[in-house]
């Protein structure tokens, strides 16, 4: 059926529940997934508390470090599994579009992904990085509340 996945992660709690109810899924029939974590652009307002004060260096070595930590989580978990894995993360401002490039230039045929289910003003604010790539993917997108 599948036989590439897409499991962008933000390393939430949520997220990792996901992807490994999507690693059982890619063991079930025969898919590899793919391991994407975003990093967004350096800003004075950075998205993770100990970077605010960081300086642009820093801010990436920090952002990489988290990156490795949420993606061996997929790798582990594929391992132990059995499912053929590789991961990456990219810098961009616009995770969905990331996600939705990546998805595209890796020949994924479905994207997972975990939504926070933020409603009302503070989902209008925050935005859902799901909803926008439910509204610009091209491929079938699963989404685990």
């Amino acid at each position: 059926m599948f036989k590439t996945i897409l499991l962008p992660t933000d390393g939430s709690v949520i997220s990792n529940a996901m992807m490994r109810r999507c690693i059982e899924m890619a063991k079930e029939t025969g898919a590899k997934v793919v391991g994407l974590h975003v990093i967004p652009d350096f800003h004075v307002f950075a998205y993770q508390p100990e970077m605010v004060v960081d300086t642009r260096e820093q801010y990436k070595l920090d952002s990489e470090a988290h990156a490795r930590n949420y993606l061996a989580d997929i790798i582990l978990a594929a391992q132990e599994a059995g499912v053929p894995c590789e991961t990456l993360f990219v810098q961009d401002n616009e995770p969905y579009e990331a996600i939705v490039k990546v998805a595209k230039e890796k020949g994924c045929d479905l994207i997972c992904m975990a939504s926070h289910g933020r409603k009302g003003v503070k989902g209008l604010l925050l935005g859902s990085e799901t909803q926008k790539v439910l509204t610009h993917s091209q491929i079938p997108v699963l989404v685990f509340r």
